[in-house]
């Protein structure tokens, strides 16, 4: 019966229940004000359907200018991932032996995409309102939830059928496997599909979609300080996130995680609708955050973030040199991970236990979740604060503690003993003395 649960009821019930809520969230911080009572109240009297048709209804299949701005973004993102230069990049071998190679040029098409979007709006030349995205976002997000079914359908024919690596497959279940996906690196006419979606299409939206939000506060209200750190926080977080982006290629969302609806969809739409929400909350509930107050947040959640980004570069230097660096003015602690790919090759990993590293196994999620209170904080300063938009930091909160157990699970059984040996060195996974 776990079996099934865990194979069939649960992918399922996400599937069903995922895009509902996007919307749902959307509208109940656009349109409610952030009230979940108003939501109940909306659920008693207009009963489930009435819902949808309110809801859901006016934007399921999204609108022109909706599919205008989703296409032309798309098809502009393409063409930097091709045409900008940048160094070849090695991503981590796979279980089959397969190396995946990309081309390094994640913080120059972040520039460019910023300041096209700028200059090119209102905020510059003036050929469209910078607040276009957030006057269609719920036509967007209808759009992109309509589309990013259909396409994690592709994709699940596209692995059983023509794979692009060997690290592709089926577990016989249709359900399971249009949830987490057949193909670990697909790709199509070249183009990385997941670096694409998970970096270039979902990663560079957020940026855009939040600007658009601080756009539409300055001609409604005027733009307050709480807005503005909120959003000079997430455009700090990408711009480190694009700055590091090969570090990303290593991790476990594209190492170990397929090309399905729960990264798939969950980046093409989950993540415009819940990343954003405490600044779209914040458009139409200015935050009484002052001056100081919003160069206070701002400083301690950019310590946050590049606490996150110092952690991550630690462990990337010390496998990039072989161990042959200082970490914190010392020599590395290091164990030597081996493993067997599924071909029979005989591989081995660094894994760092001093440093970040040393503290705890996955002790950068720390500052990752902090960096989101921050720039969620001004939400707390409004005239009328509401819970809604704290989701996003539960959920965060939620995920990083599950991908933590999760990878530990997977280097458990990756790196057997030796995992065991660095468990011994490191023995919490996220809070030294606590988890």
């Amino acid at each position: 019966m776990r079996g099934v649960f865990r194979r069939t009821l649960f992918p399922l019930f996400l599937i069903l229940s995922c895009p509902p809520t996007a919307m749902l969230m959307w509208y109940t911080l656009d349109r409610l004000d952030g009230s979940i009572s108003a939501l109940a109240t909306l659920f008693s009297t207009r009963g489930v359907t009435g819902v949808f048709q309110d809801v859901w209804g006016p934007v399921l299949f999204g609108s022109g200018t909706a599919w205008a701005i989703i296409g032309i973004f798309a098809a502009f993102e393409l063409v930097l991932v091709r045409v900008l230069p940048g160094r070849e990049h090695h991503g981590p071998v796979t279980q089959s032996g397969h190396v995946p190679v990309y081309r390094a040029n994640g913080p120059l098409s972040f520039a460019i995409t910023l300041a096209l979007f700028v200059g090119l709006s209102d905020l510059g030349l003036g050929l469209f309102r910078a607040s276009i995205i957030y006057r269609h976002f719920g036509e967007i997000l209808g759009a992109l939830n309509l589309s990013s079914l259909g396409f994690c359908l592709l994709l699940y024919l596209k692995g059983r059928f023509a794979p692009s690596t060997a690290d592709s497959g089926t577990s016989g279940n249709p359900v399971f496997d249009y949830y987490w996906g057949t193909e670990l690196f697909p790709r199509v006419l070249g183009w990385d599909v997941k670096r694409f979606t998970n970096c270039r299409f979902a990663m560079m939206g957020w940026p855009l979609i939040v600007i658009s939000f601080a756009a539409a506060q300055n001609e409604l209200h005027g733009l307050h300080p709480g807005m503005a750190v909120a959003v000079a926080l997430q455009l700090v977080y990408v711009a480190k996130f694009f700055w590091w982006e090969t570090g990303y290629l290593g991790s476990l969302d594209i190492m170990h995680d397929r090309a399905g609806f729960y990264i798939v969809w969950g980046v093409l739409v989950w993540l415009p609708s819940v990343y954003t929400s405490h600044t779209l909350y914040l458009v139409d509930h200015p935050s009484n955050l002052g001056v100081f107050g919003a160069v206070v947040v701002f400083t301690l959640g950019t310590l946050a973030i590049f606490a996150n980004y110092f952690a991550d570069a630690q462990r990337q230097r010390v496998r990039e040199t072989d161990g042959d660096t200082k970490v914190w003015g010392r020599k590395p602690v290091i164990v030597v991970g081996h493993y067997t790919t599924s071909n029979g090759e005989a591989r081995e990993n660094l894994l760092l236990a001093s440093g970040f590293w040393g503290i705890a196994r996955h002790f950068h999620y720390v500052p990752e979740i902090l960096g989101a209170v921050f720039w969620t904080l001004p939400v707390a300063f409004t005239a009328n604060p509401v819970l809604l938009p704290w989701f996003y930091v539960v959920f965060l909160t939620v995920l990083l503690t599950h991908r933590a157990l999760r990878d530990d699970e997977r280097c458990r059984v990756k790196y057997g003993k030796d995992w065991d040996a660095y468990c011994k060195l490191v023995p919490y996974r996220i809070l030294p003395g606590v988890f």
